[in-house]
């Protein structure tokens, strides 16, 4: 596990590389998928955050999720400020607020 700073950019040059993964989708507890983070340009920052959780997370709990918060860094006081600007840290936001727990499902380039 990494110690997030107060940089979001920081962070993310703490995570894994995101080669070879194509999206990933996040699974509520009735098997359907409520997102999908596709690795393009403008979503390749939160397909790092996400794929890190998966690689030390037993599925996105309430402890997952606010590990990925405080790796957001600078982005989750936004997220909370603006609700609806940033998705894949609302879903973090629902989790932490005792949301269900989502899988996440990583889906490499074929």
């Amino acid at each position: 596990m990494i110690q997030p700073t107060q940089s979001f950019k920081d962070n993310l040059n703490l995570l894994p590389a995101i080669d070879g993964v194509a999206r990933i989708d996040l699974i509520d507890p009735a098997g359907a998928v409520v997102a999908s983070i596709e690795n393009k340009p403008g979503k390749q920052g939160s397909l790092a955050v996400y794929q890190y959780l998966a690689e030390g997370f037993d599925g996105l709990n309430a402890q997952a999720a606010a590990h990925g918060l405080e790796v957001f860094a600078e982005h989750t006081a936004d997220a909370k400020a603006r609700p609806g600007a940033h998705p894949n840290i609302d879903l973090l936001l629902e989790i932490v607020g005792g949301s269900a727990p989502l899988t996440i499902k990583v889906h490499a380039d074929a």
